[in-house]
């Protein structure tokens, strides 16, 4: 995003709405058997908190990211097409829950699909 370019930010409906689906986005996919595994021994409560800032951060928030880089988070997990498909499925899911409007979350999708190689390692 472009310094001072919050509009995304802005249509994701604010940190509490970011908050709100990156909790529910986490909680569907410990529940989807085609990907639970690569959350054991994970402290999901860590885990959302950095997720929902790095949200805010690609959509051009005021929030301040502390977590590594999407590549070396994922690097040893060994993360498939499909896998990366069901989490896609499940953000999609947590923000049409949030009431995030399609093309809003389209053009979120859409920063974050630059980090699909970072992801996706096999």
């Amino acid at each position: 995003p472009l310094p001072g370019d919050d509009q995304l930010y802005q249509a994701l409906g604010g940190v509490e709405r970011i908050r709100r689906f990156t909790d529910d986005f986490y909680d569907r996919m410990l529940k989807d058997a085609r990907i639970a595994r690569y959350f054991e021994g994970i402290r999901m409560d860590h885990l959302k908190r950095v997720l929902a800032d790095y949200f805010c951060v690609v959509a051009g928030g005021p929030c301040t990211y502390d977590g590594v880089n999407m590549k070396d988070a994922h690097a040893h997990l060994g993360i498939d097409r499909a896998a990366f498909n069901a989490l896609v499925e499940n953000l999609q899911a947590a923000m049409d829950a949030a009431h995030v409007p399609f093309s809003t979350q389209n053009r979120f999708l859409a920063r974050m699909a630059h980090f699909h190689r970072d992801i996706v390692t096999r």
